[in-house]
C-alpha cells in the first residue's frame, strides 16, 4: 500500500520536479521547493465568484453535481475576498461596478488570479454603450479568458485547468521571499 501511495505521488510530478532513489534507506523523495508549493497551490484554488450577469448561472452550474468543479480541488467557493485566491468575473462589468470589482480584488491576498468568464467580462460583449466596461482587464489583470455567450460550464472547467497549469509553472519560492515596497503616503 505504501508503494502505491508513493507511486501516485510521483505520477503527479514530472521527472524534472522529483528525484527518487530506491537504494536510499528510509525511502527519501527529493524535490524542488517550487514544485511542492505549486502542487499545493494548484490543487487548492479557492475561487470567489463575481456573478454580475447571466454567466453567473453557468458558474453555479459548474459547481453542481453534473459538472462538479470539486474534482479539481476548487469546490470551496468563498464569498469573502480575504479567504479566496481566484476571482471569477462572470458577466457584464459596468462602470458603476468597476470600483467594487477593483476593491474586492485589492482585498484578496497574494498570490491571486483572475478568470474573465464570458464575452461581456472579456470584451464588453454585445454592449457597446457608455455604461459597460469593454473588458475587465482594464481594471484587474486577467490570467485566463473564457469565451462564449454564455460559456458552458465545461469551458469554465477547461479554463480552471489552464489556470492550474499556469500556477504549476510559477516561481513560487522566489515570490514568497521577495519583499514588497510599501508606498509612503
Amino acid at each position: 500500500m505504501e508503494r502505491l501511495v508513493r507511486n501516485r505521488l510521483i505520477m503527479h510530478m514530472t521527472a524534472s520536479d522529483v528525484g527518487y532513489n530506491s537504494k536510499v534507506e528510509g525511502e527519501v523523495i527529493v524535490t524542488k521547493a517550487d514544485a511542492v508549493v505549486n502542487w499545493i497551490r494548484k490543487h487548492s484554488v479557492w475561487p470567489m465568484p463575481m456573478g454580475l450577469a447571466c454567466c453567473a448561472i453557468e458558474l453555479m452550474a459548474s459547481a453542481a453535481s453534473r459538472y462538479d468543479i470539486s474534482r479539481f480541488g476548487m469546490e470551496v467557493m468563498r464569498f469573502s475576498p480575504r479567504q479566496s485566491d481566484c476571482m471569477i468575473v462572470a458577466g457584464t462589468v459596468t462602470y458603476k461596478m468597476a470600483e467594487v470589482v477593483r476593491r474586492i480584488y485589492d482585498q484578496m491576498g497574494d498570490p491571486k488570479w483572475v478568470v474573465a468568464m464570458g464575452a461581456c467580462a472579456s470584451t464588453g460583449g454585445m454592449y457597446r454603450s457608455y455604461a459597460v466596461m469593454q473588458g475587465v482587464d482594464t481594471i484587474v489583470p486577467v490570467d485566463v479568458y473564457v469565451s462564449g455567450c454564455p460559456p458552458r460550464p465545461e469551458a469554465l472547467l477547461d479554463a480552471m485547468m489552464k489556470l492550474q497549469d499556469k500556477i504549476g509553472n510559477e516561481t513560487s519560492v522566489r515570490n514568497l521571499t521577495k519583499t514588497k515596497k510599501v508606498a509612503s503616503g
